[in-house]
């Protein structure tokens, strides 16, 4: 199923999908995948409750077997994490030396990527063949970040350990030692970190900086009231739940945390002065109407976006470009989008047009 472009900013949950004889709106290649990864994922805010039990269950399950595309180099390190806080794992991907971009190093973007997880799971491994695709496709340097989890640091942790990460980002490009253009920063993520990089890009704009050139946000967590239709037309047989998103915003926030903090949940921030933003939605997903009012409101405000939707995916589907045409399509638009902030040109989804 090809993607559909938000030009006309429409709500998507007025868009018609295409429907299966019985009814289903994924896609057939879709249909096994979510039903083999419901099967092995944690009972969250069911039978699992606690947040060091769901990881147990998520370590004692089988690998998927994601292809892990070959980039030049990948290297593990410490960075500073915020003041009083314990130092942040990262892990650095380096592309080879000629690819999109050529080999000419100065011209790299440098991309800064939070893994999803909900805030309260996942980590660097779970996201490594997603993050060396991007690296490979863009010709991009990637840092992935292993942020503090949930419950454990709950809000504002992450946010904060984010906005260390990209001062430390920034430092390391204008020395030399990242990416190579310093007018070439790029805030990634998925699910929970796509919120996190958009919240980052918020914190670098209030705090004077660093500049941010683009935010890529894939199926990104924006709103803790949940109050978008998709909550109730996707709530459960699609992976992610309703169920699921209650529970980690749950974990996210503690008994005490304020989930309308800007920094919490984006959807309801000023977000004038923002960097360009590119965001995937999908169509099976309870995040959809939170992504798509997002694009909304950047577009209102003045804020160029491309936003790319899928009516016939799920959440998380980027990471099977094995199996799904749509997972390589996504992932070949978001690099072209980071590949772009070098050449200061418009993608080729026309960032703030009409695309087609």
């Amino acid at each position: 199923m090809a993607a559909s472009t938000d030009g006309d900013q429409r709500d998507p949950a007025s868009r018609p999908h295409v429907v299966s004889a019985d009814g289903d709106r994924l896609a057939p290649a879709a249909r096994p995948l979510v039903d083999a990864l419901s099967a092995a994922f944690p009972d969250l805010g069911g039978a699992v409750t606690d947040a060091a039990e769901a990881r147990r269950v998520l370590a004692a399950t089988p690998s998927p077997g994601k292809a892990v595309p070959p980039v030049g180099s990948v290297e593990d390190r410490d960075i500073p994490g915020p003041a009083g806080a314990p130092d942040l794992p990262v892990r650095i991907y380096r592309p080879e030396a000629a690819r999109r971009l050529g080999a000419v190093s100065h011209a790299r973007p440098t991309v800064l990527f939070f893994h999803g997880g909900g805030y309260a799971l996942c980590g660097l491994d779970t996201h490594d063949a997603t993050v060396s695709a991007l690296c490979a496709e863009s010709g991009a340097v990637v840092v992935s970040v292993a942020y503090r989890l949930a419950p454990e640091n709950p809000f504002p942790a992450a946010p904060e350990d984010a906005y260390a990460a990209l001062t430390w980002v920034a430092a390391e490009i204008r020395a030399g030692e990242l990416g190579g253009d310093p007018g070439a920063l790029v805030t990634a993520g998925d699910s929970s970190g796509g919120g996190l990089a958009t919240v980052v890009a918020l914190m670098a704009r209030d705090r004077g900086g660093p500049a941010v050139a683009l935010q890529v946000l894939i199926y990104p967590v924006l709103d803790a009231g949940q109050a978008g239709e998709s909550y109730t037309s996707n709530a459960k047989g699609y992976f992610l739940t309703a169920a699921h998103l209650r529970w980690f915003w749950e974990q996210y926030l503690g008994p005490d945390g304020d989930g309308t903090h800007p920094y919490a949940s984006p959807v309801g921030a000023d977000v004038a002065a923002l960097p360009p933003a590119h965001i995937v939605t999908a169509g099976c997903d309870p995040l959809c109407d939170e992504g798509a009012a997002y694009a909304v409101k950047l577009r209102l405000a003045g804020v160029p976006v491309t936003r790319r939707h899928y009516p016939a995916m799920f959440h998380g589907f980027l990471g099977f470009p094995r199996l799904l045409d749509d997972a390589r399509t996504a992932m070949a638009e978001a690099a072209e989008a980071v590949a772009a902030t070098v050449y200061r040109r418009k993608n080729s989804g026309d960032v703030g047009g009409v695309t087609g």
